[in-house]
């Protein structure tokens, strides 16, 4: 997927179901911590990803796994450097950087990222919102209870759905004021971030509700936690069947990206279930 392409495609609202590959270029993430912390690697997960069919690979120096301390931007920008201005230009899919700092976020942008994934939706950085509504990036506004390293300690809501939906409402408004442009918005409930097993199944179950805002959902289910409740398996990266499922259930109910670690697997489900929506295939 080209820029103009993912441009075309937010103008439409996200009606085709985009798969985002997970590239964190860390020594701690929860799954894959340590095995893309090298640039060469990096690039060849970034191309592997690619030819298995993801339209946009998001790239983090920061990992925001349950328990996790923060890593300051100088750091961020000496882990993903390396990675964007390795992959920037030879890869066929949209990059994007997850970070909530905007120098982080400025430097990715310069070195060929599109979008900018921001767990705390602008809330961490006051300089956020203006640098991506000045540079014209795409901005994924995600809900998040806490911070990463207290997020999971007792996370208690009046009604998670309402409280979701409530929340990035109020931060779409707030990128709208700061001169981000409507059709650059994505939004992201937040699964397993500051939630309960049951908040994420009440999340999941609703999803529609999060659609009526009226901009592309990104859903993120990826070998979490809660697949692990749910399915008895302690290892992360055994969870690919129960990730199948939440995957599956999210593009039914209208997610438009999902975020997910195993690309191939998951773009196979992507694309089975909406040939049985469409009742055709897209080519």
């Amino acid at each position: 997927m080209t820029e103009a392409e993912f441009r075309a495609w937010m103008g439409d609202e996200g009606r085709r179901c985009l798969v985002m590959g997970v590239l964190n270029v860390t020594p701690d993430s929860f799954s894959d911590g340590g095995r893309f912390f090298d640039a060469g690697a990096a690039r060849e997960a970034a191309e592997r990803m690619c030819q298995e069919g993801a339209e946009i690979i998001d790239i983090g120096g920061e990992s925001t796994r349950p328990g996790a301390g923060r890593v300051d931007v100088a750091e961020q920008i000496r882990r993903i450097m390396p990675v964007f201005k390795a992959i920037g230009g030879r890869v066929g899919a949209v990059l994007s950087v997850d970070t909530t700092r905007a120098a982080v976020a400025e430097a990715a942008l310069d070195a060929g990222a599109s979008i900018v994934n921001d767990i705390s939706a602008g809330r961490d950085d006051g300089e956020m919102l203006g640098v991506v509504g000045k540079r014209g990036a795409g901005l994924v506004l995600m809900h998040m209870q806490g911070e990463p390293a207290t997020m999971q300690t007792n996370p208690q809501y009046e009604n998670v759905v309402e409280d979701v939906t409530r929340f990035l409402e109020q931060r779409m408004e707030a990128a709208l004021a700061a001169g981000v442009n409507l059709e650059r918005i994505l939004l992201d409930p937040g699964i397993g971030f500051g939630k309960t097993l049951q908040h994420n199944l009440e999340l999941l179950r609703q999803l529609r509700r999060l659609r009526a805002l009226g901009r592309p959902v990104v859903v993120g289910t990826s070998r979490k936690g809660f697949i692990g409740q749910l399915t008895g398996e302690r290892e992360p990266s055994r969870r690919m069947m129960g990730t199948a499922a939440s995957v599956a259930w999210s593009v039914i109910n209208g997610a438009a990206v999902v975020r997910v670690h195993d690309v191939g697997e998951m773009v196979q489900v992507v694309r089975v279930v909406q040939a049985i929506q469409m009742g055709r295939v897209d080519p």
